[in-house]
């Protein structure tokens, strides 16, 4: 048939409108003499339209056609077109699968198997696949055959015959059919070792749930006993080449493909464990050596081939050791691994397409159902089950999930796994990766029964319950703790007292009755208050779980939600900002200090919900605030008051951007430079202490002496203040220095200044709510017995005459903080060549600066601490890194502008610009410098006050390893990398300070 030049031919439109995606290679298709008997046929083309993909269905129905026997052809074509039965199974097949084509297309007479349309067709179970499997007797055979079996049970799937769950209900019974085919093969090729070992195939995973996929690795535990007479060596040697024979007929690769891997790595002790047990063998290592996901993982063991009383033992003998798995030691750190997504290890450019393991993927689902199955397990029975979706509906009618939450998370799921299947199915690779291509898609899409824009119903559909899975899978958890303590509609089922409080002590509660003493005051009621905080509380418990100390961080936000309840902004804040909530939670959990800082002004709790409220004020503006405050208020006390409430509420702010940023949060992962967070807190500490600074001497000169002192006066910051390296505990080094104005005799101007440091120093220990700001001016030239103050002349004749190599050092840090700028400048100029000499240091100064290290080193470590974790002091630690750094600065600073500075990691890093120090060492230095200020920073974020060593309290250790990066039960790690890290960084003090070079 000819169609005009520039004319649609009718069948290219009838094509068109019946979904094909390339109507003219279709029509060349129909067009074949092979199809010459039903080309016209309606009937034909409206079911090749009601495929996934009609251009595939239709290139696969071409393919068996040419394929068969001449013979065999037309009864194939008439069968078609007259039986709507095979029409719809074998066309949907086609069209959903082009690796099922492959095989009918080699196997042209397997089509028939979809012809029968039986009673017992519709629900076969492993009997009937068994049967379908009985003719193999090598691994090519099984193999078409278990094709021909997975082709009958996909036609019903596409078709709609079964749903989601008796589809993967069937996939396991086809895995369990074939695992007996593959095991009778392998006993038939040995028939001696068979005669030797009794030996049990045990299914785990989805098959062990009766929920497998198309294509998975089949998971299995291997169980072997000897058989009467026969030595235990020989038979389990005998039983371990029967296993590996049996995994190698189902993986290999052949002609006709493969079927599916075997997967045994989750025996005990994995790949480096024997292949094959026996009972009491897998017994011992459960009972000493399992984790937690180990009994996770033998949820769903299920005996499925080999001997089944042997199998019936083994599973019959772990089950009460895992519905006893959640009274174990470690088994509250190893949930809170088991509830973090492990998504570490999937590529950045895959996660938003990964189903299994991404935000909202089906992980979510199993292992949220998997751990309160753990959880409650061991008091009720009826949460045995291996298979998810029966599992979750058996949690919603116990009253441990929310009905309507279940009801969600059961259809989110459902939808999830058919897409996955789907996309299996089309070419039996193992994938959980959603494609991108538009053409794979829209087949997708159809698969699914979305017809008129499917690219874009799929993916609304796919991110709406993905979304659902993302919300619920942490709240499931947690909603029913809040009914527990709520009054709900008579009939709903809720949990017990018990329950909550078991549940709540999984998820890492150390104190679970009080935990739902707070949930009830928090939660009970009908006012809007309670309303939102019903709504808030599901998400918070779970951040407050991820931390080392839940507890704590459930006290803190009843603390605050009692503190501002009635106010209007609280909870609208923590509802409608996204971050607000969770950072309040990460602050609240992580530690006393933060917590402490809020609650002694809760209205602060606004800094988290600004999305620029965690960034450090400069301190231009910080100075701008407190000096208009002193400026505004009556007198010293009240004017220093609320200097000091600003340095509360920014210290506040530096301590939340410390934690938000080492923990992160769901939406912005944990800071990598570590390096860079040190430096925020040590530059954000300094800036506002030399504010606070600044407002308490200007309060002090106007109490008495009103806008003018005597004498300019300039406070000049030593040691970590000077070097911006301040940590939350440290106190403020300074010197102080003053110059008598025109016409003021040394006398007056003296008393002025003395007086001035006096009532600083007092205005700012006052004892009030707030943390005071020490001042110490004990680097002062003579020490403690010298001066307080002293006059810029009195300073020059002091180091020109007496100053010792010490002092010099000491002066490296020195920086003005406050007070008058140019009398500052003058100081720094003045101390300029004594800290950076000309043409370096003297053998004899180096000489003591190398004993007054060791000095320090044997007589300043507290009694009875551990030299090799101690941040300050100890081995490779903070005074380590920082003397090493001094000693080049005061050799080379003359030479080196870089050198200049009064930060050690500037230093460091200029020393290795100029070539002082080698990259590789430089490196080596800073890493353990930052490691050891981070952990001073974490000892006071976590206990509320300073410390140089690790806590000794197992909470709070765990505490500083989460601030550190380690996840729970990784405390031991964090302690040995701390050793391995300065130990590196003392070898290289070793060498740079006390040996030759230099």
């Amino acid at each position: 048939m000819t169609t005009a030049p520039g004319r649609r031919s009718s069948t290219f439109t009838r094509l068109l409108r019946h979904g094909f995606t390339d109507p003219s290679a279709a029509e060349q298709l129909l067009d074949l003499d092979a199809l010459a008997s039903v080309r016209s046929d309606p009937v034909l083309l409206e079911a090749l339209g009601a495929t996934a993909d009609p251009d595939l269905a239709l290139r696969g129905l071409v393919r068996i056609v040419e394929a068969g026997e001449e013979s065999e052809r037309q009864v194939l074509l008439d069968t078609l077109v007259t039986a709507k039965p095979l029409r719809d199974r074998l066309l949907g097949v086609l069209g959903a699968s082009e690796a099922l084509g492959d095989h009918l297309a080699r196997h042209p007479r397997d089509w028939q198997a979809l012809v029968t349309y039986e009673s017992a067709d519709l629900h076969p179970g492993v009997a009937e696949f068994e049967q379908g499997l009985a003719d193999a007797v090598d691994p090519d055979s099984l193999r078409v055959a278990y094709r021909r079996c997975l082709l009958t049970l996909a036609a019903r799937d596409v078709c709609g015959t079964t749903g989601l769950a008796q589809t993967a209900a069937e996939l396991a019974d086809l895995a369990t059919a074939t695992l007996r085919a593959a095991l009778a093969i392998a006993r038939t090729a040995a028939p001696e070792d068979a005669a030797q070992c009794r030996l049990a195939v045990v299914a785990m995973g989805k098959c062990g749930g009766r929920e497998l996929n198309y294509i998975s690795d089949v998971d299995v535990i291997f169980v072997g006993e000897a058989r009467d007479g026969v030595d235990e060596t020989k038979a389990m040697q005998a039983a371990t080449r029967l296993a590996a024979h049996m995994m190698r007929i189902c993986s290999d690769t052949t002609v006709e493909g493969t079927i599916w891997e075997v997967d045994a790595n989750l025996r005990p002790e994995g790949r480096n464990g024997p292949l094959v047990r026996t009972l009491s063998s897998h017994l011992a290592y459960y009972q000493r050596w399992a984790k937690t996901w180990e009994f996770q993982a033998l949820l769903k063991a299920r005996a499925v081939a080999g001997d089944p009383e042997l199998g019936a033992e083994y599973v019959d003998a772990v089950s009460p050791l895992v519905w006893g798995a959640a009274d174990r030691e470690n088994f509250v750190p190893d949930v809170q691994k088991m509830r973090r997504r492990v998504v570490d290890n999937i590529p950045a450019d895959r996660i938003e397409r990964e189903l299994k393991l991404g935000p909202g993927g089906l992980r979510d689902v199993e292992f949220a159902v998997q751990l309160l199955q753990l959880v409650h397990g061991r008091s009720d029975a009826s949460l045995h089950s291996g298979s998810t979706l029966e599992a979750l509906r058996a949690l919603a009618e116990g009253g441990y999930v929310g009905r309507a939450d279940a009801a969600q998370l059961d259809e989110a799921y459902r939808f999830l796994r058919a897409m996955e299947h789907r996309i299996q199915l089309y070419r039996l690779r193992r994938t959980h990766l959603v494609p991108e291509d538009e053409a794979d898609l829209r087949r997708l899409g159809r698969s699914l029964g979305m017809r008129t824009d499917p690219v874009a119903e799929l993916n609304k559909a796919w991110k709406r319950h993905a979304s659902v899975v993302r919300r619920l899978h942490e709240k499931i958890f947690y909603r029913p703790l809040l009914d527990a303590v709520a009054q709900l509609a008579p009939g709903e089922s809720r949990l017990s007292a018990k329950a909550a409080a078991i549940r709540l002590e999984a998820l890492g509660y150390a104190d679970p009755a009080a935990a739902l003493r707070h949930l009830e005051a928090l939660s009970s009621g009908v006012t809007r208050k309670a309303a939102i905080q019903r709504t808030l509380l599901p998400v918070l418990l779970g951040w407050f779980a991820d931390s080392a100390d839940p507890d704590a961080g459930l006290l803190g936000f009843r603390k605050v939600s009692d503190a501002l309840g009635k106010t209007p902004w609280y909870l609208r804040l923590l509802r409608d900002e996204g971050a607000a909530a969770e950072n309040l939670a990460r602050v609240l959990s992580a530690g006393r200090l933060a917590p402490d800082l809020l609650m002694r002004a809760p209205e602060a709790v606004a800094i988290l919900g600004d999305p620029e409220g965690l960034k450090p004020r400069t301190r231009e503006h910080l100075e701008q605030e407190v000096l208009a405050a002193v400026g505004r208020a009556g007198d010293a006390e009240s004017a220093v008051a609320v200097v000091r409430g600003v340095r509360r509420r920014e210290l506040f702010r530096t301590t939340a951007a410390d934690l938000i940023g080492s923990y992160g949060t769901e939406d912005s992962p944990a800071e990598q430079d570590h390096g860079a967070l040190v430096d925020r807190v040590g530059s954000a500490v300094t800036d506002l202490n030399a504010a606070t600074i600044a407002g308490a001497l200007r309060a002090a000169v106007r109490e008495r002496w009103g806008d003018t002192l005597p004498t300019r006066f300039a406070v000049i910051g030593m040691g970590r203040f000077g070097g911006h390296e301040l940590s939350y505990g440290s106190d403020a080094d300074v010197l102080f220095v003053h110059q008598p104005r025109e016409g003021v005799s040394d006398e007056e101007a003296g008393r002025a200044a003395n007086a001035v440091v006096g009532e600083m120093r007092r205005l700012l220990q006052l004892p009030t709510a707030d943390p005071p700001l020490l001042i110490d001016a004990d680097l002062r030239p003579e020490g403690r017995t010298g001066p307080m103050v002293r006059t810029l002349k009195s300073y020059e004749a002091y180091y020109r005459r007496w100053s010792l190599v010490w002092e010099s050092q000491a002066l490296l840090r020195a920086e003005h903080m406050a007070g008058d700028a140019e009398l500052g400048r003058a100081f720094v100029e003045l101390v300029d060549p004594l800290r950076y000499p000309m043409e370096g240091l003297g053998e004899d100064a180096v000489r003591e600066i190398r004993r007054l290290k060791a000095r320090m080193e044997s007589e300043r470590m507290p009694r009875g601490a551990d030299p090799t974790l101690h941040a300050k002091l100890g081995r490779g630690g903070l005074s380590d890194v920082e003397w090493t750094v001094q000693l080049i600065q005061m050799q080379h600073g003359w030479a080196e502008p870089g050198l200049r500075t009064t930060r050690t990691r500037e230093a460091l890093a200029a020393a290795c610009a100029a070539g002082l120090i080698p990259a590789e060492e430089a490196q080596t230095l800073d890493e353990a410098w930052v490691l050891a200020a981070r952990v001073r920073n974490a000892v006071m974020l976590v206990r509320g006050r300073p410390g140089d060593t690790f806590p000794s309290d197992a909470r709070e250790l765990a505490a500083v390893g989460r601030y550190l990066g380690y996840e729970p039960g990784h405390v031991g790690d964090m302690l040995d990398d701390y050793r391995r890290i300065t130990r590196r960084a003392r070898a290289v003090v070793e060498e740079r300070f006390y040996g030759a070079a230099g």
